[in-house]
């Protein structure tokens, strides 16, 4: 699929998520119910059939940079599996943890981490994570972090309704104060035991449904980052080193990857970024777009960030696409964080 008719489907799935429509399929409904049968059969190929094990990894992290009566930033992870950190056996190999590690080292003050994502959630689930994210009105979240869509697309819920939850999230937390990053729909052709023609169909529906995250949550104010193949064609290229042990989640070098990614991106929604790379850089075919071109090419390039730019242009909305550069992180140099009201031992979220 070329990145217009992508985005022309992208387009017309945020309209019907906009407007109540829910008809639109992703890549057909024949198409995702084979997907689905063929992802669950890879889910019992490589799970081990046990709970879902998520290391507690809220708390306080860059304590060394506290400051005597200055508030520590408030990071808060929503989503599914992979923004819980599910997959990992140590809190500081989560992606929560490790974007609260290197936010903390770019702005010098201490993050607070809170998660309230749940495995296995599906975007109709976030209304109640953001109820959890917000429930203290006097420690709103500086900056949010949201990683959703894998199961909406095996489990076939209507990309207008999933679209529809997180636009509502995005809103929401936007008119609280919080700044909203999304982390888009994974790219499920990635899954190892999953088969061609499905992969293709797979990874199909994901991008598809990306964009039309995309479009989404930047029409709410949030800004998005592709997480096609979790990040990096390093999941093809080295299945057995960046995803985990079940060959379904991701590994702590996966995650590490994953957060490299979106740590630039929430910086930058922070106002923390150098003013010099706020700028589209021409040789990384950076600019402005229609929200949905830029929608789709985002949903193509994982590690591709898109922002809101200008309200209406001659196509509509338009945005800022924006291939940052990574920051590294290393999983196993990420401190664990000081326990507390929400520390952080070893035991399950």
């Amino acid at each position: 699929m070329t990145s217009m008719s992508r985005a022309r489907v992208a387009r017309r799935i945020a309209a019907g998520a906009a407007y109540g429509g829910g008809g639109i399929g992703l890549a057909g409904a024949a198409a995702v119910g084979l997907v689905l049968a063929e992802v669950r059969l890879a889910k019992r190929q490589v799970g081990n059939g046990s709970a879902p094990h998520v290391p507690n990894a809220q708390g306080l992290y860059g304590l060394g940079y506290s400051v005597p009566g200055e508030p520590p930033l408030r990071l808060a992870m929503l989503g599914d599996s992979t923004a819980a950190g599910q997959g990992v056996h140590r809190g500081g190999q989560t992606p929560g943890a490790l974007l609260a590690s290197g936010l903390a080292a770019v702005a010098e003050r201490p993050v607070e981490l809170r998660n309230a994502a749940l495995p296995g959630a599906c975007s109709d689930d976030l209304d109640r994570q953001v109820v959890l994210a917000l429930s203290d009105p006097a420690r709103v979240p500086d900056v949010c972090v949201i990683m959703i869509g894998a199961n909406d697309v095996t489990h076939r819920m209507p990309p207008t309704r999933s679209v529809r939850h997180l636009s509502a999230a995005v809103r929401r937390l936007r008119t609280a104060g919080a700044e909203v990053v999304v982390g888009t729909c994974p790219d499920l052709g990635t899954i190892e035991p999953v088969q061609q023609p499905l992969r293709w169909l797979a990874r199909r529906a994901s991008r598809q449904l990306a964009a039309a995250q995309t479009i989404g949550a930047v029409e709410q104010g949030g800004r998005t980052v592709s997480l096609g193949d979790l990040l990096g064609p390093e999941f093809e290229a080295n299945p057995r080193e960046l995803f985990g042990p079940d060959n379904y989640h991701p590994s702590a070098e996966g995650y590490a990857t994953a957060a490299m990614a979106l740590l630039p991106t929430v910086c930058a929604a922070l106002g923390l970024w150098p003013a010099d790379e706020e700028r589209p850089d021409v040789s990384r075919r950076e600019g402005f777009l229609p929200v949905a071109r830029a929608a789709a090419e985002a949903a193509s390039e994982a590690g591709t960030e898109v922002a809101a730019a200008m309200p209406s242009g001659p196509k509509g909305p338009w945005a800022l696409l924006k291939r940052r550069r990574r920051r590294l992180l290393a999983a196993e140099r990420v401190d664990e964080p000081v326990g507390g009201p929400h520390g952080a031992d070893s035991a399950e979220n």
